[in-house]
């Protein structure tokens, strides 16, 4: 029989039961989280958000509910009211915070009774991930994902204590906005009231942060959610959250320096962890030379070098025809891996690097004596092999792999190795948080599918004012004031100084190609805000979902959200998206046209 509460209330959490509650009576409220029938004793673990207690109904202390006791299944609902009492000896459970303590149940009422569960909750059991999305209210009571939903929370109350100590205002921005270029898909959202035209979804609230320091705001945040119509991975979502902010009358050393301090406190919040400052700093071409990519993960060596000058004039064919090609060959010196790494092993990693645009992996592995072992070794003269000893530092037991390509391919397949290897190899620490700030990218990158230059981040961003006269002469050569936050190999955050005068704006808008009449089409109320008295402003954006993958210890961003989306964008507990009723698409003054290959 399901009972209301009636007058009952709860007085303590589940998991909040310990030894100095011993002798009171409580009231406590939850899931039946596992049932242990031993005759004459009846044990339930008894589960909210705060944790389990365990739960005894003895026949001869409450026969009423001893009795009652017997119907109880897992997921049910219940009040229990009883004492709190010692587990005799011997019983306690030390992995369990409330293991020293049991209540003893005198009175019981089953609030709500459950289905079988179509997995169980009760245990971390290996279950497909459709079927946890599609029953996510059961995922989300397992005791790992409870905890992740408490760090979130902690993790955004700290940011937002932090940044109200230091001045910040929270301020919404809108949700539907204008379609604008320079970024990934939008999503649009059609106007019932404007036939043929239609709002966006904000990837970020870039321009309306821009536009509040025009205001005097000063110093804006926000924890928002953000869209993009892309393709997914496990660190991505279509809708996600960022830790947004901006600032007037700044330069970026200012703004690393407090984000430095922002994540500091985040870390002692949410783990107790006190960071080492300064984090490091590193120019992106330097980032680019020594590890092939613009997110390094510092936790181990394994730098790359570049040794085009030296195998240039090699006997060696595919090196010395990827130099004179224009392309590079980069060294990698996989310290110790000669023990490690067999040589069908060895061969296999040709694979490896084959999907990131690698034609090919040489190596050389270097003998106990010294010597080189490869097949190439002997195509390699004096002056390649002095060249790449002084470039790779080899000594006994490493091997030396290369990758003979363009710029782009080799640091892509070569990074991408070490990071392989470093797991490979065991060199990956546990435990460890290494911090990079990136500084310096280039502002511009040449597209070759639409021949053009392309904003690296986003045409907004400020160039190095020494590199400003560069950008209609050696557009590739203007350095951007951007940031990026690396932890670990993965980026969590980037930013920038913004451009707020009109005149350099032009000559950014200019090196894109994008003319007068297109910029004011396109950003037109952006322009016409910073065209009065914009003040000199900067901001970033952290991604909070990545930031709880490092907090949490899940390699999953659907972990950390409480209702993700699977790869392909679909909320399977809510069957979305869906079909919407032809009355609708015709107040929206909409037609769907279905592709051939969909099914009727």
């Amino acid at each position: 029989m399901i009972e209301p509460m009636g007058t009952w209330r709860r007085t303590h959490g589940c998991g909040h039961i310990r030894p100095e509650h011993v002798g009171q009576t409580v009231t406590l409220m939850g899931w039946v989280h596992r049932r242990r029938d031993h005759g004459g004793l009846i044990f339930v673990d008894l589960r909210d958000r705060e944790g389990l207690v365990q739960a005894v109904f003895y026949p001869d202390v409450a026969p009423q509910a001893h009795e009652q006791a017997h119907r109880l299944r897992s997921e049910y609902v219940v009040a229990v009211r009883g004492e709190v009492a010692p587990r005799p000896e011997g019983t306690e459970n030390p992995d369990l915070p409330t293991g020293q303590v049991e209540v003893r149940v005198r009175e019981l009422k089953i609030l709500n009774r459950s289905r079988t569960p179509v997995f169980p909750v009760d245990e971390e059991a290996e279950v497909g991930d459709d079927l946890r999305l599609r029953y996510r209210y059961l995922d989300l009571r397992r005791p790992a994902l409870q905890k992740n939903l408490a760090m979130r929370h902690r993790a955004a109350a700290s940011v937002r204590r932090f940044l109200d100590d230091q001045g910040f205002w929270e301020v919404e921005t809108p949700v539907l906005t204008r379609s604008t270029p320079e970024g990934a898909r939008d999503f649009l959202v059609p106007s019932r009231l404007a036939p043929g035209r239609f709002y966006a979804l904000p990837q970020s609230p870039q321009l309306f942060k821009q536009i509040l320091m025009v205001s005097g705001v000063e110093r804006y945040f926000q924890i928002v959610k953000c869209f993009r119509d892309e393709d997914l991975r496990a660190d991505r979502q279509p809708e996600f959250t960022q830790i947004d902010l901006e600032m007037s009358f700044v330069d970026a050393d200012d703004i690393l320096d407090l984000m430095e301090a922002m994540i500091c406190r985040l870390w002692e919040d949410t783990l107790g962890v006190e960071l080492p400052r300064p984090f490091p700093r590193m120019p992106y071409a330097e980032a680019m030379a020594r590890y092939g990519t613009d997110a390094p993960d510092l936790r181990f060596g394994l730098e790359l070098a570049d040794v085009s000058g030296c195998v240039a004039g090699s006997g060696f064919k595919v090196f010395a025809q990827a130099v004179a090609k224009g392309g590079v060959v980069k060294v990698l010196n996989a310290k110790g891996a000669g023990a490690a790494l067999s040589r069908k092993e060895i061969d296999d990693l040709a694979g490896f690097v084959a999907p990131f645009g690698a034609k090919g992996l040489a190596w050389i592995r270097i003998q106990p004596d010294g010597t080189w072992q490869s097949p190439i070794a002997k195509f390699l003269g004096d002056e390649a092999r002095q060249g790449i000893r002084a470039a790779a530092e080899p000594e006994p037991g490493d091997i030396l792999f290369f990758v003979a390509d363009t710029e782009k391919v080799a640091n892509l397949a070569l990074s991408k190795l070490r990071v392989h290897l470093a797991e490979r190899l065991g060199l990956v620490p546990e435990g460890r948080w290494s911090f990079c700030w990136i500084t310096e990218f280039p502002l511009l990158e040449w597209d070759p599918d639409e021949k053009r230059y392309v904003a690296l981040h986003h045409p907004f961003t400020s160039p190095v004012p020494e590199d400003v006269d560069k950008l209609a002469d050696a557009p590739l050569e203007v350095r951007a004031q951007a940031y990026d936050l690396v932890l670990n190999g993965v980026e969590i955050g980037g930013g920038s100084i913004r451009i707020h005068t009109a005149e350099v704006q032009q000559k950014v808008f200019d090196a894109l190609g994008i003319g007068p009449e297109e910029a004011r089409e396109k950003f037109g109320f952006l322009l016409e805000a910073l065209s009065f008295g914009a003040p000199p402003h900067g901001g970033i954006a952290f991604g909070l979902d990545r930031i709880l993958m490092f907090l949490c210890g899940t390699p999953s961003i659907r972990d950390v959200i409480a209702f993700p989306k699977t790869q392909r964008g679909t909320c399977l507990l809510t069957d979305a998206p869906a079909e919407v009723d032809p009355a609708q698409l015709r107040e929206l003054h909409i037609r769907v046209r279905r592709p051939e290959s969909a099914s009727p």
